[in-house]
């Protein structure tokens, strides 16, 4: 129940104190048994729960999608597997997946603010940067994507300088030693996300090198997340990216 229906309940005499506890005492969460869906993430942080869909089963997953789709219209999975998109597709058929970025989701159309610029080192970083994009759009974020743009090809970065300059806020994907986010962070005003990746050859040790080498960056602006965490880049970029335009909004 709504805790307006709550409320009403217990003044009207329909339910019982103890019902009242309980109802206010697990209110916001569903309870599934195997899953408890926080529907009232969403009220309190501004994002929706997002369904991390990596090693969860299959049996589970697509009730899991139905129940988010039912509350609010729509829904967002990452680290999806086709398997698992075949197995939601079952509770809900309209559900889209794209092999690349790994997402599963079902969108309402909605407005979108603001510009973050997606840069990656290489073309092999992609796949973590679409993760980013799906991620940003589903929030209502515009997403710019500079794509193949590594350090050691410096002009081709250089030559998207006036696009960067129209972001605010841009995340910074690459793998090797992880530079890219470095140089655009000592060329940018924009908070800058750094998002190792796993890509390099053996002492890159699946991306520790990368992740140590932008933790140690020399620039100003730039916070690290985890290792081909495109997500989570996204999240943050994205709370960047609805601030500032609320403040221009205001003024």
């Amino acid at each position: 129940m709504e805790k307006k229906e709550v409320l009403e309940g217990l003044n009207n005499g329909e339910i019982s104190l103890k019902e009242t506890e309980k109802e206010v005492k697990n209110h916001g969460y569903e309870d599934l048994g195997y899953a408890k869906i926080d529907h009232d993430r969403k009220d309190r942080t501004g994002i929706g729960e997002v369904i991390f869909c990596q090693d969860k089963p299959n049996e589970f997953l697509g009730k899991i999608f139905k129940k988010i789709y039912e509350k609010n219209g729509e829904v967002l999975g990452t680290r999806a597997t086709k398997e698992q998109y075949e197995a939601v597709k079952k509770d809900l058929p309209e559900i889209e997946y794209n092999e690349i970025s790994k997402i599963l989701k079902l969108e309402k159309p909605k407005e979108k603010r603001g510009c973050i610029a997606i840069c990656t080192g290489g073309t092999a970083d992609i796949p973590v940067a679409e993760e980013a994009a799906e991620t940003l759009e589903f929030f209502g974020s515009n997403v710019l994507k500079i794509y193949d743009v590594g350090v050691t090809g410096i002009h081709r970065l250089l030559a998207q300088k006036d696009k960067l300059d129209k972001a605010n806020c841009i995340i910074a994907i690459a793998g090797m030693e992880g530079a890219l986010a470095t140089v655009i962070a000592g060329i940018s005003k924009v908070p800058v996300i750094a998002v190792p990746t796993s890509v390099g050859y053996g002492a890159n040790f699946g991306g520790v090198t990368t992740l140590l080498g932008m933790i140690n960056s020399c620039a100003n602006g730039i916070s690290v997340v985890n290792i081909d965490n495109g997500y989570g880049a996204a999240y943050v970029a994205n709370q960047i990216n609805q601030a500032v335009s609320n403040i221009r909004n205001y003024k």
